[in-house]
């Protein structure tokens, strides 16, 4: 398969990007990467400044700033015990967020509009590593099915719009991802940050040993969300034509990854090994683990020629110090 350039995004006059979600962690990635490039006008909102889940207060936003480019990174996010609490809350959240923004950005002729979603969409038993076309091959993994299906119903409405309308809307769907401005609450964070934060807190107190949900067996795949971001980018500048070409039709969406997984229990003791934790890792198979393995095939985004930049030791040894800088933020979560 052959692929045009990326076009460059420096054109007459600002091109206007309205982030949404830029307060989250993959939201910030994506802001810190944007404020870089040239010939882009950014535009953000916080949630007291603008509620997502309500329709006539987007609309309302839409039609006065009438941004050119939207990038979805608005979500309600959360591991595996906060997907079970909280299940009312994942599904409305994000349904009603990814349905206002794509139906205004259609209302007000929103040039070209990218969504973030998540490898969850896929089946729990998959084959591995999954391709982009085994959506809604079989059954989801039930520990976070009303989050999974709200991402799906948010990819098939770019879908639709582009089907019916012809709208430029796209979706990415990242792996497992971490770093700076990462979740570290105690129970609802995902694995890295909160592996970082019991690890290290062990640490301090020399506990002799600590609990980890699941045998350790799950296959995960990690990246970094500065990695996230610059895929994204770049998946985003890709013409009409070039990204219609890389996705051959439907589905319309591009797994963002690195193509390599590891044992929640490699990842552990690696984490352990970055903050100085010595101690016995248990594994409690009473607990669930989700989904045996996630790993995602990169294929498509390879023939844009993008590799990793932060191998995952170094993005952890990263993640940890930022935690260390901000535990005054986050230590009490």
């Amino acid at each position: 398969m052959t692929i045009s350039e990326p076009i460059k995004p420096i054109i007459e006059k600002p091109l206007k990007v309205f982030l949404a979600g830029h307060q989250g962690m993959v939201g910030r990635a994506l802001q810190r990467l944007l404020l870089q490039q040239p010939g882009i006008s950014l535009l953000v909102c916080s949630k007291a400044e603008l509620d997502l889940t309500r329709q006539a207060d987007v609309e309302q936003f839409f039609n006065q700033q009438r941004p050119d480019w939207v990038i979805v990174a608005a979500a309600k996010v959360g591991g595996i015990l906060a997907n079970q609490q909280l299940p009312a809350e994942f599904i409305y959240q994000n349904l009603m967020i990814e349905a206002n923004l794509v139906h205004c950005a259609w209302q007000t002729g929103v040039q070209r509009l990218m969504m973030l979603g998540s490898s969850c969409i896929y089946p729990k038993l998959a084959s591995q590593p999954m391709s982009e076309d085994a959506l809604l091959t079989g059954a989801l993994e039930p520990s976070n099915e009303p989050y999974a299906i709200a991402k799906i119903a948010g990819l098939k409405l770019c879908e639709s719009y582009y089907r019916q309308y012809g709208s430029d809307f796209r979706a990415v769907m990242p792996t497992n991802l971490y770093g700076p401005w990462d979740n570290f609450h105690p129970e609802h964070s995902h694995v890295i940050p909160g592996l970082i934060r019991r690890l290290h807190q062990a640490a301090l107190e020399k506990a002799t040993s600590v609990d980890i949900w699941g045998t350790g067996q799950a296959r995960r795949e990690f990246l970094h969300v500065d990695d996230l971001a610059a895929a994204t980018w770049l998946v985003m500048q890709q013409t009409p034509e070039s990204y219609q070409q890389l996705t051959q039709g439907q589905p319309r969406h591009i797994n963002i990854g690195n193509g390599t997984d590891l044992t929640i229990a490699e990842l552990a003791g690696l984490i352990a090994q970055v903050v100085g934790y010595n101690g016995l890792l248990q594994f409690d198979s009473s607990k669930p683990e989700g989904t045996p393995r996630k790993l995602l095939d990169i294929s498509k985004l390879q023939t844009l020629g993008w590799q990793e930049t932060i191998p995952l030791r170094e993005g952890l040894t990263q993640a940890y110090q930022w935690y260390l800088q901000h535990l005054n933020l986050v230590g009490r979560a």
